[in-house]
């Protein structure tokens, strides 16, 4: 099977500072990755590597089979990869609707040619909230969501672009216990409808139920890959986290 992903000896450095050390990925059609690593380690950078949001200096990435160093965020976007952010960034004088309108419109759009009508917008918007738990509030603004809420909003305007890859980037960090089970039910039904997730997370626990695979980064540099219950017993993981 050929990798969905695949990032070849990504390295990006900022002025004397080599954030990302020649990493190498790969993430394979349907799988569940857990990207972790303490603070600093380079996960987002890498992220921003594999989106657009940054160029890398030297190395590959390749998505779907075609290579997209250079493109920008927004044609990797059409291209099928999609983010949420930690720090959700919803359009705040906007319902929750309009707020998945819009990358309906301009990605779905972009890639495949404008929806039917405009019955075929509004339903395919209801079925992204109710999706996620949102379907009654549809006509809210995102300042009337609890903190859960506006996490899953988060989530289904990433699903709005039609993902082939989407990056969860600490969807549940500030959560209780029973809202991070929300959240990874949301995120395997998601991977059981053929989405391929990695999944960015400090929450050990989480990542593990989660996860098919682990891929850890430490000061920029790929230290494990492979199994959670080998990974996370690697001595250079335990150092990393214990600060041994």
């Amino acid at each position: 099977m050929s990798a969905l992903l695949h990032a070849d000896n990504v390295t990006k450095r900022f002025g004397g500072f080599i954030a990302l050390d020649g990493i190498n990925l790969e993430v394979q059609p349907g799988e569940r990755l857990g990207l972790i690593g303490p603070n600093g380690s380079g996960k987002s950078t890498l992220v921003n590597c594999i989106c657009g949001t940054l160029q890398n200096e030297s190395g590959s990435v390749s998505f779907d089979g075609q290579l997209v160093d250079g493109l920008a965020a927004h044609e990797r976007t059409h291209r099928g990869i999609a983010r949420s952010f930690q720090l959700p960034r919803p359009f705040h004088s906007l319902s929750l609707t309009d707020n998945l309108r819009i990358p309906l419109l301009y990605t779905v759009h972009a890639r495949i040619g404008p929806l039917r009508s405009h019955g075929d917008l509004n339903a395919r918007c209801h079925e992204l909230l109710e999706m996620v738990g949102l379907a009654n509030k549809a006509k809210q603004l995102p300042r009337d969501l609890t903190q859960v809420e506006m996490r899953k909003l988060e989530l289904a305007r990433a699903m709005a672009a039609e993902p082939k890859l989407l990056i969860a980037d600490e969807s549940m960090a500030g959560l209780s216990h029973s809202e991070i089970d929300d959240i990874l039910a949301l995120l395997l039904r998601l991977n059981e409808a053929g989405i391929t997730i990695i999944l960015i997370e400090h929450i050990m626990s989480a990542v593990m139920r989660f996860s098919q695979r682990l891929a850890v980064l430490v000061s920029g540099k790929k230290v494990a890959d492979g199994k959670p219950e080998d990974v996370v017993r690697d001595p250079e993981v335990v150092r990393a986290y214990l600060g041994q």
